[in-house]
């Protein structure tokens, strides 16, 4: 969750080793820019001068087409740039553990490309998951916390069978804000009792937001060619936006949740991070289908699709009629110029442009969302933990452990917020049917606003500035966002880069209703081809002016 964004809204953000060792990464040219690559100006200095630098899902695969590459070497190459930048050099700390199958897998999904088996467009290509995400393999599942550690489960979560399904090379997991940021009020985004601190690729000390931070941080720093976020509000969208990359918050139901380590039944997504918006749709199709283990994704049969880059359409915006939030007319002079910019490209594009004012129409709607993520949260993580492969078996026994680890599990921010979770009943309390009623009412909000002005969807920013990382007093807001309102209606919302601030990425947001994901990356895709504001990281250890 990014924890920043409940500062700004009293709600709460977020869904939120083992090594291989590998040599250090070899030389070579930036791959070539394409009608389908959005990496903007190359990134210069020893950290960017990598073989498979903003490759794109379809680059990569043309090399494997024309036998220049294999996905044993793609692979190899991914797991070198982990060696020399996660833990080494700019030390970003993204990756908590590498899959010791990788390697393997890739051999495999090459002797089937040679046998003429292609399973389609992610067939040998490296993906980064979440460590909240279950794995039936070698790694371990432990939401960064080291009360998990040692969870090796039996099973894949249904995304993950999709994953593998479809071909991709399972790279390893990402650190994330330990229990998806729902630990504590003063916690530091990125940062897990097991993984320690993950780092902003574009500024060192900057801070990547969360919980899905690795996630983040890696694909911008080209650990691997696209990976899995989870999201319960703003732990996709946020850090996709603090470090530059294309995030998919889908709508809640889209993706399967189960075997995924839960805050909330009622706000609960996975979803890609990209580079690119075409590598999102991609991705995005692999993850959906009904899942019998998940009841909310029966809405999505007739409505899902497994391939959404029939919508990519450059001239998307032409004709369309976009709602701009006008509350991010305020903030930073710097941020609200983007966004300025931002507008003016819509309406460059052919999309005629409304004023809207989505959080003044919201009132009350969404105010119960805490109560509701403290009520599920209990509920949902004591049946994960039921049947992990760990000592803990239940919330109280997570704090047990916490409290007797005090220095190694909380030597930074305490756990006020598992506490309280704790402290709650079950889900026919009064408190909480009353606290999903008043949560999810952002939807009629939404639809209303859409019909009413015959809108194909809301944009604002995405998130704010990166903050410096700070571990002593936590994290703080950074300036306004379209995040919450998408998160607790359950609604699609689509990041997309939009411009930097003193070397600082910041989004733009596209925010839809229910199932609204194909439409709304029409609109994406065109204002990237547009814009190309996609900058790779440099590492910088600190700003100066």
């Amino acid at each position: 969750m990014d924890r920043r964004n409940f500062l700004k809204n009293s709600s709460v953000a977020g869904f939120a080793a083992t090594t291989i060792a590998v040599a250090a990464t070899g030389c070579s040219s930036p791959a070539p820019t394409d009608k389908n690559n959005t990496q903007g100006t190359a990134a210069t200095g020893e950290y960017n001068d990598f073989p498979l630098l903003e490759a794109t899902v379809d680059q990569l695969q043309q090399k494997m087409k024309s036998g220049e590459y294999t996905s044993h070497t793609i692979t190899e190459l991914y797991l070198k740039r982990i060696a020399a930048i996660n833990k080494n050099g700019p030390a970003i700390n993204a990756v908590i553990e590498l899959n010791p199958d990788a390697l393997a897998i890739a051999d495999s999904m090459d002797a089937e490309r040679k046998a003429g088996k292609l399973r389609g467009p992610l067939h040998g290509i490296p993906v980064l998951i979440k460590d909240n995400i279950t794995t039936g393999d070698k790694m371990m599942t432990t939401a960064g916390s080291l009360a998990l550690l040692g969870n090796i489960m039996p099973n894949d979560a249904f995304i993950v069978k999709q994953l593998r399904a479809a071909g991709a090379v399972l790279l390893g997991k990402t650190n994330l804000s330990e229990w998806a940021n729902f630990r504590s009020m003063r916690s530091t985004s990125g940062w897990s009792s097991r993984g320690g601190q993950t780092k902003n690729p574009y500024i060192l000390n900057r801070n990547p937001s969360g919980s899905s931070s690795g996630s983040g941080s890696g694909v911008s720093a080209n650990l691997c060619a696209v990976a899995i976020g989870t999201e319960t509000d703003g732990s996709i969208i946020a850090p996709s936006s603090l470090c530059g990359i294309v995030g998919i918050k889908p709508t809640v139901g889209l993706v399967s949740r189960s075997g995924i380590i839960p805050i909330s039944k009622t706000q609960d997504t996975a979803g890609p991070m990209t580079r690119t918006v075409r590598d999102a749709a991609i991705l995005l199709g692999v993850l959906t289908g009904v899942d019998p283990e998940d009841a909310a994704t029966a809405a999505s049969a007739g409505k899902a699709q497994n391939d959404y880059t029939p919508f990519l359409n450059a001239a998307g915006l032409k004709g369309k009629r976009i709602g701009v939030e006008t509350a991010f007319y305020q903030g930073h002079e710097a941020v609200v110029a983007l966004y300025k910019q931002a507008i003016e490209s819509l309406k460059k594009q052919g999309a005629t442009v409304v004023e809207v004012e989505l959080f003044k129409a919201m009132g009350s709607a969404g105010s119960g969302e805490y109560i509701v993520l403290q009520y599920e949260f209990k509920d949902g993580l004591n049946k994960y933990l039921a049947g992990a492969k760990a000592t803990v078996k239940t919330l109280a026994d997570v704090i047990a452990f916490n409290k007797q680890h005090e220095a190694t599990a909380m030597p930074y921010f305490k756990q006020e917020t598992l506490e309280l979770c704790n402290a709650k009943g079950d889900l026919n309390n009064k408190e909480y049917t009353d606290a999903v009623a008043k949560s999810t009412g952002t939807r009629a909000v939404i639809d209303k606003l859409l019909k009413e002005h015959q809108l194909d969807a809301i944009v604002g920013t995405s998130a704010g500035l990166a903050g410096l990382t700070d571990l002593i007093n936590g994290d703080y807001d950074t300036g306004p966002s379209l995040i919450s309102p998408a998160a607790t209606a359950g609604y699609p919302n689509i990041t997309v880069p939009m411009g930097t601030v003193h070397g600082l990425p910041v989004g733009l947001s596209f925010v839809g209703t229910a199932y609204n994901e194909g439409p709304l990356l029409t609109l994406a895709y065109a204002f990237e081809q547009a814009t190309q504001k996609r900058v790779p990281p440099k590492f910088i250890p600190h700003f100066e002016p």
